[in-house]
């Protein structure tokens, strides 16, 4: 942490002087003490703003807001190797391990509910070169581009090379700016995408150069299906490229499962929270559960990536 190695060198005047490095050894797992909660979640952020909305702030704060989760970055973040440099020092200050999740490729969710993204390839290539070394030395573990590999369909036959091209540029620079950061490529989920295919993409996309890949990120698929899709995928990967690689699934709102349909879903629950093991590398909350996935299923008037604690409430009660 580089709060105690400055005060470890306040004794010198000499030391003051060298240049502060944090090994590079790569797991981020080894240099903290547990996960991130964000002070600023749209959940944590509601649960202040409300304080006499009795009993619900309570039952939201307890179950959502005090819980470790990711902080997605796009268009809406502001000058984003500032925002990353923020959030994950803020993190490093108490030694806990930050989840982000960069959200910002061009055509992001084909023009769907959260469609957007940068305006063009070197727009995207400047904002994920920022955001590698906005996260620097400091530990991290970061969710690339959800999404982007699944929907390679619905993008124009001469757009999908350029999308692969950017998302192995996007896994470089986490290579080589951020050397204690766990990055995965974002793989789509258990019945979206064969795992063969998927492995194919992953290849394609410079998964080879990261620490692995993402499954059932703002899905619903249980943990045992999503470990089993995990676990195919990779050992497609080792079959046909020769490496298998490790993965993370995304537990926020898979509690009981899916019912086939993404967007609010009736009955959902949340799921196991952030956690080291599982059947995965980690089990995490990549999806703040709250947020919105659009206007439609059981929450038709909150936009994408907006916080509804009528959703909430759903999701702590499974109904």
């Amino acid at each position: 942490m580089r709060i105690k190695i400055l005060g470890l060198l306040a004794a010198s005047m000499l030391a003051l002087s060298v240049p502060v490095a944090q090994a590079a050894d790569g797991n981020p797992l080894e240099k903290t003490n547990g996960f991130y909660v964000d002070p600023d979640s749209n959940p944590a952020q509601w649960v202040r703003q409300n304080p006499g909305d009795k009993p619900r702030v309570d039952k939201i704060k307890a179950a959502i807001a005090t819980k470790a989760g990711g902080r997605w970055f796009g268009n809406w973040s502001g000058d984003i190797r500032t925002a990353v440099d923020t959030f994950t020092y803020a993190a490093d200050v108490v030694d806990k391990l930050p989840i982000l999740v960069a959200y910002n490729i061009p055509g992001r969710d084909c023009g769907g509910h959260s469609g957007g993204g940068a305006g063009s390839v070197d727009a995207y290539k400047t904002w994920i070169s920022n955001f590698a070394a906005g996260i620097g030395g400091k530990p991290a573990v970061v969710i690339i581009e959800p999404d982007a590999l699944a929907q390679l369909d619905c993008l124009p036959q001469a757009e999908r090379q350029t999308r692969l091209e950017l998302l192995k540029f996007a896994a470089a620079q986490f290579a080589q700016k951020a050397p204690n950061t766990w990055a995965y490529m974002d793989g789509g989920n258990a019945t979206w995408i064969p795992a063969a295919t998927m492995a194919d993409r992953l290849h394609a996309a410079g998964v080879s150069t990261i620490r692995g890949f993402a499954v059932n990120v703002s899905n619903f698929h249980s943990t045992q299906a999503s470990n089993t899709y995990g676990n195919n995928v990779s050992a497609a990967l080792s079959s046909k490229y020769g490496y298998p690689k490790p993965f993370v699934v995304d537990t926020s709102r898979n509690g009981n499962g899916s019912n086939g349909d993404w967007c609010n879903p009736p009955g959902r629950k949340l799921g196991t929270p952030s956690q080291v093991g599982g059947g995965a590398d980690m089990l995490l909350w990549i999806k703040v559960p709250g947020d919105s996935d659009g206007t439609c299923g059981v929450i038709r008037t909150i936009p994408a990536g907006e916080f509804s604690p009528e959703l909430a409430e759903f999701l702590i009660d499974g109904t």
